[in-house]
């Protein structure tokens, strides 16, 4: 290797350390890679911002407003509903409620299918009286399935359409994924339906019972002692016995912002002290009625709203606003006017002060606030509301005018009359006319994180092709299936960037492994369209983590997942869509 491979070779392999890691945001590690390369002089200064422009970084940004503005037509949310009313067999139940996830994920981003989806699983799993713990691992899977089908269902896809044009085979179109992609998606959803779901440890489904989410035990939440509550001037362990039969845990005493460890069972309890919580909300509410305690912020919340005031409790996805701040630090009753009452990250409590706990992807969050600011608050930090609150149609009557309109676009750029960027701006432009999505929602609609992860590699990749790097990992691929048909080489791939995808972000994985794929057919003197598209199977199959996928993220917290599940129901299924998927490359595209 010369100098320049091994710096290259560095760069990445600290992104990839950085990134399993999970210490830092993925884009900002992007960033700092980028930098690292400007500064080591392997990236141009004059290609520093390429990634930016290109096609698949705006096609991304693009189809995020898209999501939004489907979203905001009311028609994902009947037609979920028409499919899950709690009465079906837990199979049935799962083979079409992820159906419809699978579905609309091949039209819009997948992370915006479950998100719509979550609360009518979490509802029907209520009436059915199980476990939303059964339902929601399969429904992220299906989504991430679905996405598979169409070029626009995962950035990985897109990102791979974009190779294939430079690539001298076939350009990938709208549809050139479908026949690969619909083969492991209706084989992948047929499998978590009859068997997959079964493979969940039972222990989720003891954990979590019927009532869920409305009952999640684990919160650590905290509540102010009043001047006429019954309980000043006693001491702490006066206090078991209310609590026991409220179904509370006093965990803690904050008295002028420092909480008392050791000595806390010896105190008196005063007026303006913080009582540290182990409940549910049910139970903290019951407690707080029974003993007049109040909640922080609660005063500042009635001036302004009355008495109406609600609680609401959110998942964070990775990279939203709140990933990675306390509340102290996110300013949320200062500067949204709503207050963290409690959070629960995997059904477990945290013995720090609740408004200082760095929160993080997949933690689930008990807010309290005026209903209509919770919703609004809600949707500008980027979190997911999981109690279904009718999920009203903001844009009555525009279901078949926002389909309509993006259903013109994929006609256009599937017969080659318009490129799909340019195609979906006209999509973006027309929504924002028609009101389907407000201008203010246009840029709240974009993964930001993830089109600067775009921006900053894309420039990375073309500078490890360029220095050579890629095609010193294709030999080394090579050398492996040597001896062995070419079909060895792809299988190989697709299980090598199936594994990167498992712990690194699947938008880093297409960029790092697609430059290798073509220099791999390049080495056989095979066209490269199998393992660009192998490339774009394993890229999108991240099933055996919650760090894999977001959407693993996502229901990790309100399924009460630990990380150790995924693998159970992912590794066969990603086994299957070996199985399926090498086959159907092999016969769609011939090496």
């Amino acid at each position: 290797m010369n100098v320049d491979q091994i710096v290259v070779f560095a760069i990445f392999f600290g992104v990839f350390a950085l990134l399993i890691y999970g210490r830092w945001r993925y884009d900002l590690v992007a960033l700092g890679a980028l930098f690292t390369g400007l500064l080591a002089g392997v990236v141009p200064v004059s290609k520093a911002f390429a990634g930016f422009g290109h096609p698949a970084t705006m096609i991304v940004a693009m189809v995020l407003v898209v999501s939004r503005g489907l979203m905001n037509s009311g028609a994902v949310h009947h037609i979920a509903r028409l499919v899950a009313d709690g009465t079906q067999s837990v199979s049935r139940h799962i083979l079409l409620l992820g159906g419809v996830g699978a579905a609309l994920s091949t039209v819009m981003n997948n992370v915006a299918a479950l998100a719509m989806l979550m609360p009518v699983d979490i509802e029907s799993a209520h009436k059915a009286g199980r476990s939303p713990a059964v339902s929601l691992m399969p429904l992220s899977f299906a989504t991430i399935l679905g996405g598979m089908v169409t070029m626009i269902g995962t950035p990985p896809n897109i990102i791979i359409a974009q190779f294939s044009r430079d690539a001298g085979g076939t350009a990938f179109g709208f549809f050139s994924f479908a026949p690969v992609g619909l083969a492991c998606a209706i084989a992948g959803l047929v499998f978590i339906a009859l068997i997959g779901w079964r493979l969940i440890p039972k222990q989720r489904a003891a954990v979590n019972s019927p009532q869920a989410l409305l009952d999640m035990k684990g919160y650590t939440a905290e509540v102010v002692v009043g001047e006429e509550s019954p309980i000043v001037g006693k001491m702490m362990p006066e206090l078991d016995e209310v609590a026991a039969e409220a179904g509370v845990v006093v965990a803690g005493l904050v008295r002028r912002g420092k909480r008392l460890a050791g000595r806390a069972r010896r105190a008196k309890v005063r007026a303006g002290d913080i009582l540290v919580l182990e409940a549910s909300p049910a139970a903290i509410d019951r407690f707080v009625g029974s003993l007049k305690l109040g909640y922080i912020g609660e005063d500042r919340h009635r001036r302004e709203a009355g008495a109406d005031l609600s609680l609401s409790e959110v998942v964070v996805p990775r990279g939203s606003r709140l990933d990675g701040r306390s509340a102290d630090e996110a300013r949320l009753l200062s500067s949204y006017g709503i207050t963290l009452l409690g959070i629960s990250r995997q059904g477990k409590p945290s013995r720090e002060r609740v408004r200082r706990i760095p929160i993080q992807g997949g933690d689930v969050l008990l807010l309290l606030g005026p209903p209509d600011r919770l919703a609004e608050v809600s949707a500008r930090l980027g979190t997911l509301t999981l109690a279904d609150r009718g999920l009203t149609v903001t844009r009555h009557g525009r279901a078949w005018l926002a389909v309509g309109l993006f259903a013109a676009a994929v006609v256009l750029a599937s017969t080659g009359l318009v490129p799909l960027a340019v195609a979906l701006i006209g999509v973006v432009v027309a929504y924002a006319v028609t009101d389907i999505v407000p201008p203010r929602q246009l840029y709240e609609s974009i993964d930001w994180p993830v089109v600067v992860l775009l921006g900053a590699l894309i420039p990375l990749g073309t500078a490890l092709e360029e220095t050579g790097g890629t095609a010193l990992l294709a030999s080394g691929l090579v050398g492996l299936s040597a001896g062995f048909p070419a079909w060895v080489a792809v299988m190989i791939l697709l299980a090598a960037t199936m594994s990167l995808s498992d712990v690194l972000n699947n938008n880093a994985t297409a960029l790092v492994a697609a430059p290798v794929a073509i220099e791999v057919a390049r080495a056989l003197d095979a066209r490269p369209d199998a393992f660009l598209m192998a490339v774009a199977v394993g890229a999108s199959c991240a099933f055996l983590t919650p760090i894999g996928h977001q959407n693993n993220t996502l229901v990790m917290g309100p399924g009460g997942y630990s990380f150790g599940d995924y693998w159970r129901m992912g590794l066969p299924l990603e086994l299957m869509v070996v199985a399926v998927g090498l086959p159907a490359i092999l016969i769609v595209w011939p090496l």
